[in-house]
């Protein structure tokens, strides 16, 4: 009976290490879960946190073309976020052409929650003719955090009689945010430059630096 017991004992002494080892096994599992979770939760929480941060540091502006008489207009455009800019170029265009009639290259800066008004009645008048009526559009190209971006195409509709503005009321507010075109740096860069980037409509940064590299060639 000593000599099983003895037996027995030596048995569980030896199949202690195998034992730890399994417990251990089983609380590194347990503590890889933990972390794994840990980290998504962090990353969830970081991307929200960016989001947010994003959310309310994006710049935002809102365009609008006012009629004060038939002799005069007004183009207004209001920074609606927080970050400063500077705005590089306006364009004007009727919506059944492609391409704008006007680009009005400026270099205004903008502070956030300020509005910057120029008269805009012979630019308008340029970009309609002496007689027209339909729906014009309007964009602004802008300078912000060493990135230039570009409002959506804000639209009014017109009535030119004469040379003079009868008509001009907004049809709909931008369905989009303003899109990035370039982001390497904040020098300036050309009118040329400048021209290749902003008829690139809805591309990326790497698609409009294609396209410039393009027609450039």
């Amino acid at each position: 009976m000593h000599i099983r017991w003895a037996a027995l004992f030596s048995s569980l002494v030896e199949s202690i290490p195998l034992i730890a080892t399994v417990v251990t096994s089983i609380l590194s599992i347990l503590m890889a879960r933990a972390t794994l979770r840990y980290a998504v939760s962090a990353d969830k929480s970081l991307a929200l946190a960016r989001e947010e941060f994003e959310r309310e540091w994006a710049p935002e502006l809102h365009i609008k073309l006012s009629r004060v008489s038939q002799t005069d207009a007004e183009l207004i455009v209001t920074n609606l976020a927080k970050i400063s800019v500077l705005i590089q170029m306006v364009q004007l265009r009727r919506l059944s052409h492609a391409t704008p009639f006007e680009k009005i290259f400026l270099n205004e800066p903008l502070v956030g929650g300020r509005t910057w008004t120029q008269n805009f009645q012979r630019r308008l008048i340029t970009a309609t003719g002496d007689e027209f009526e339909g729906p014009i559009a309007a964009s602004v190209t802008f300078f912000a955090s060493g990135r230039m971006f570009r409002t959506d195409w804000f639209r009014f509709q017109i009535k030119v009689k004469n040379g003079k503005i009868v008509y001009l009321e907004p049809i709909t507010m931008a369905a989009r945010r303003v899109q990035i075109l370039e982001e390497e740096s904040c020098e300036p860069i050309t009118d040329r430059e400048l021209e290749l980037v902003q008829d690139v409509t809805g591309s990326s940064p790497e698609s409009a630096k294609a396209f410039a590299a393009d027609a450039s060639s």
